[in-house]
């Protein structure tokens, strides 16, 4: 607010000395406009009343009245042999000695007895006439000052009135700021809910709307991370307790063989629960949807990378792993997901699988998406539990390998993030499980 007003201040400064300084200029011309009238009034005059006019004094038509010789215009007229016709009294004794300039002049100063004088001469040929007008400098600027001052002081009362309007006004707008303000200070710090906006006033409705906004993202962002500790709390619980339970059978047997293998599943628990701490974070991360940059992906070249990963984990099952579909099929995504993806995609397919089975990678490309499949002849999922096979910590009710229940939902948060859909269909020859995701065509940043 205080700088509203500075800037106020200053722009009418500004305006003030300008209107004075303009009022001045303009009734020094008004002045000169004065003094030429009288010259001419005067080559006018007849002889005889020009001795009468000397007597009675020449007056200017704008005294109002007052008697101050100096503020009086003075005068003298002469003939064409340059005899002196008629002069004020009190005309300056040097300014009557000095003979009358060839030239009129307007707007002349000239100095004679100490004193400044403005001047005007006129010559009239067709009556034979010089005239020179005589007006003190003082009372010019005396004139002109006031006639300004008039003009200036509405100017300059008019501003502590604007400054009191602006205050009152820009204090009123503000109001509901306050009030909001005061309102959101007094909230503790788990009151998300939104603000309410009936009694909101119009001027600050936007930033309601976007403080709402805000406030609904804390609460979704506190959401997942209170979801992510009980989900972290309720899964990390067994396997911590199994690792316990064994680290204390190899502290308390004194059997080398059963030390060998408690030590032995406290390694493989240690390996699922970084496995499942691993899945969590990703999960929470997506979950996050925090942006990446997009390129263009080649599906089957990280099909082929994804495949020579996972090469011996299938290999120790005796799951033979391959690749089909098209070449050279890309998509416009982030390549780390794509890559997290297919990594879940196999592994749970490895995990799934029967033994001496197979998994298939497929990539294809059509008019209307790209496609990416993943699908094993092994016992499959059931129709009832293929619509939960998304959800978090699923397991189907048949399954009999340790997991951790979160690839899937993994593979379905990255589709979503990908914008593209997924598909549980059924397995190789119709056995196992088949899960298909088709991305939508897309141009690659080097398309024009």
């Amino acid at each position: 607010m205080l700088l509203v007003l500075a800037s106020v201040s200053v722009v009418w400064v500004a305006a003030l000395v300008s209107s004075y300084r303009q009022a001045v200029h303009e009734a020094g011309e008004w002045d000169d406009a004065r003094i030429e009238q009288a010259a001419r009034t005067l080559t006018l005059v007849d002889t005889n009343d020009l001795a009468a006019l000397t007597e009675d004094g020449f007056h200017a038509s704008d005294d109002d009245g007052d008697d101050d010789l100096s503020r009086r215009l003075l005068y003298e007229v002469r003939d064409a042999e340059g005899r002196l016709l008629a002069a004020s009294p009190g005309l300056p004794r040097a300014a009557a000695k000095e003979p009358p300039s060839s030239q009129a002049a307007a707007g002349a100063v000239a100095k004679y007895d100490s004193l400044k004088w403005n001047t005007y001469v006129l010559h009239d040929a067709a009556r034979g006439r010089s005239v020179r007008v005589f007006e003190r400098s003082d009372s010019r600027a005396d004139l002109g000052a006031g006639v300004a001052r008039r003009i200036a002081k509405p100017l300059a009362y008019a501003l502590p009135v604007l400054a009191l309007l602006i205050w009152v006004g820009i204090g009123s707008s503000l109001a509901p700021l306050k009030t909001l303000s005061r309102a959101i200070g007094a909230r503790n710090a788990g009151n998300l809910d939104p603000i309410d906006m009936r009694r909101t006033p119009a001027e600050v409705r936007p930033l309601v709307d976007a403080l709402n906004v805000l406030f609904s993202r804390l609460r979704g962002s506190l959401d997942r991370e209170r979801a992510f500790t009980a989900d972290a709390a309720h899964e990390l619980k067994s396997p911590l307790a199994a690792i316990k339970v064994q680290a204390q059978v190899a502290l308390t047997t004194r059997d080398p063989a059963k030390q060998r293998l408690a030590m032995q599943r406290v390694v493989e628990g240690v390996d699922r629960s970084t496995h499942l701490a691993d899945q969590l974070l990703l999960l929470a991360r997506l979950d996050e949807g925090v942006p990446a940059p997009a390129s263009t992906v080649e599906l089957d070249a990280v099909a082929r990378e994804c495949i020579a990963a996972h090469e011996a984990n299938a290999s120790s099952k005796g799951i033979g792993l391959v690749l089909n579909g098209d070449t050279h099929v890309t998509t416009l995504a982030e390549p780390a997901l794509v890559r997290i993806l297919l990594d879940n995609l196999v592994d749970n397919a490895i995990k799934y699988g029967e033994t001496g089975g197979c998994v298939e990678v497929v990539t294809r490309r059509t008019s209307e998406a790209t496609l990416l499949l993943v699908r094993d002849n092994g016992p499959g999922v059931s129709e009832q539990d293929r619509l939960r096979l998304s959800d978090r910590f699923f397991r189907g009710g048949g399954s009999r390998q340790s997991g951790s229940g979160l690839g899937l939902s993994i593979v379905a948060r990255i589709v979503a993030r990908l914008e593209g859909h997924l598909t549980y269909t059924s397995g190789i020859d119709g056995r196992g499980l088949g899960v298909e995701v088709r991305f939508p065509v897309t141009r690659s940043p080097s398309s024009p």
